[in-house]
């Protein structure tokens, strides 16, 4: 990092809920003050502590509706998801956790700011102000408190970063499809064809993860707040929401605007998307030009009826899975498997060393509540809060075993391939008009590349490109080997 000092400053943690390693949790803020979903009659009243006043004067002269309306209000909300477990996590030795809320002004030139974030308890604990809300500082003590706020929000979304979003709604995900498709289809199926570098070391991987990472006492339990805890919040966030960031709008390239127009990991995102919804759409074509094929194929249809009864059977159920019986639903399948085990892996893996491994910006996990002027540590950190923020961080011990993990993590290894490439690219099909695709698929990967590196040297998208800012290239498609912060392997291999 060009600036060693950036992430004591409120523009680097607001960049890095669109920038960084965990840019898939900001929502737009739909309705103020922001209401919990978790029953009342155990988490207490649903209604959020932020009002008005917290606020109003953040927000460029506007009135809050107003903000609301203009699309100028943004959350990361980690109300839900930690209340139910704070008792558990706050009971065990050396941990202390809120459930957080943060809320962010977008501002005229296209940044972020944090405006406010709200600290939750359980209504049961010791404080009766089980909800604190704080707000950017205006002299020394409030400096303090906010950075102490900051890191409780990071370390909550450390958590739910590894928890959620890289372990389940990428390593797991995508197993069960892989095993159906090793257990259901033909290697000579067109569709496993396809697939087959995107399943690449996979099974290995997540096997791998089960032994060492996840597992009971493992390094995850021991590095991260929610310790033994952890898969029960990874098992409770099995469910996924629409986050509220774009709208249709069939003017733009791909039929999507974004709320947030300078929007690193969705901007870039999206042309890698495109890019293989088309290639999959010309396969697809190629091989089922008429829906009946699909409907009859019953290696396809096994192998997706195992995917979804067997492999999600708590989730079967639900609405919204395709029903695949025709050429549009095979596509959205198999882009959305193909995505997941490149490009939203890569956002949320390869970045973690250079993001995380500095662990002051973000802390895996917290020793220390902040205290309140009531408490007896109040007089402790009001004389010393460089220190008491010091041991409110992970121990040198805990820090150190992290580092280390997140290195491996952000490795990539000397044979990997990365999105557009293939083991003999000219042999792997016998088909000319396929073998063509493909060759025109990966043009257009190394066309995205240069895009991004356009865009990282735009002085204008300013969440990018800046003094020290850290250009955004965990969705640029190609890497040398090593810790890089960039590369966008075929397959959740790491």
């Amino acid at each position: 990092m060009g600036d060693k000092f950036a992430w004591l400053r409120d523009d680097e943690f607001a960049r890095q809920a669109i920038a960084g390693v965990n840019p898939v949790t900001i929502e737009r803020l739909q309705v103020f003050p922001p209401v919990s979903k978790l029953d009342p009659e155990i988490y207490g009243p649903q209604q959020s502590a932020l009002k008005e006043e917290h606020i109003i004067g953040q927000i460029n002269g506007m009135t809050v509706q107003q903000a609301l309306e203009e699309n100028k209000l943004y959350i990361v909300d980690y109300h839900d998801i930690y209340l139910p477990f704070l008792d558990k996590i706050n009971s065990l030795d050396g941990r202390k956790a809120y459930a957080t809320r943060t809320l962010f002004f977008l501002t005229p030139l296209g940044t972020l700011k944090p405006i406010a974030i709200e600290l939750s308890l359980p209504p049961s604990g010791p404080s009766l102000r089980s909800k604190r809300v704080v707000t950017p500082p205006v002299d020394a003590t409030s400096n303090w408190v906010w950075q102490l706020a900051k890191a409780h929000v990071c370390s909550n979304d450390a958590g739910v970063h590894q928890l959620a979003n890289h372990w389940l709604r990428t390593h797991a995900c995508v197993e069960p499809f892989i095993l159906a498709a090793h257990r259901q289809l033909s290697a000579m199926h067109p569709i496993y064809k396809l697939l087959d570098p995107h399943m690449r070391y996979t099974l290995e991987i997540n096997a791998q993860a089960r032994q060492n990472l996840i597992n009971a006492d493992g390094v995850i339990e021991s590095c991260f707040t929610p310790g033994r805890y952890c898969m029960e919040i990874s098992a409770a966030a099995y469910k996924n929401g629409w986050r509220g960031m774009a709208v249709p709008d069939p003017t733009q390239p791909h039929g999507l605007k974004l709320l947030i127009e300078d929007y690193p990991y969705a901007s870039d995102g999206l042309l890698i998307w495109s890019a293989i919804e088309e290639w999959v759409r010309t396969y697809v074509n190629h091989y089922y030009p008429n829906s009946s094929l699909i409907c009859n194929d019953k290696e396809l249809q096994s192998w997706y009826s195992e995917s979804v009864k067997l492999g999600h059977a708590d989730l079967a159920q639900e609405s919204w899975w395709p029903t695949l019986t025709n050429g549009d639903d095979l596509v959205s399948v198999l882009t959305t498997i193909i995505w997941l085990a490149s490009a939203q892996h890569a956002a949320l893996n390869f970045g973690q060393y250079p993001y995380g491994g500095y662990v002051p910006n973000r802390p895996p996990l917290m020793r220390r509540l902040i205290p309140d002027e009531n408490d007896p540590e109040y007089a402790v950190f009001l004389a010393d809060p460089q220190k008491y923020f010091l041991a409110a961080l992970p121990s040198l011990l805990q820090a150190t075993k992290y580092m280390a993990v997140v290195d491996t993590l952000s490795t990539h290894s000397p044979d990997e391939e990365y999105l557009g490439e293939r083991q003999q690219p000219s042999i792997w099909t016998s088909d000319a008009d396929i073998t063509e695709a493909f060759f025109e698929f990966s043009a257009e990967i190394s066309r995205i590349e240069k895009e991004i590196e356009k865009r990282n040297a735009d002085p204008s998208l300013r969440n990018r490109c800046g003094a020290g800012v850290l250009p955004y290239e965990l969705l640029a498609p190609s890497s040398e080997p090593g810790v890089t912060c960039r590369g966008v392997p075929n397959s959740v291999s790491i």
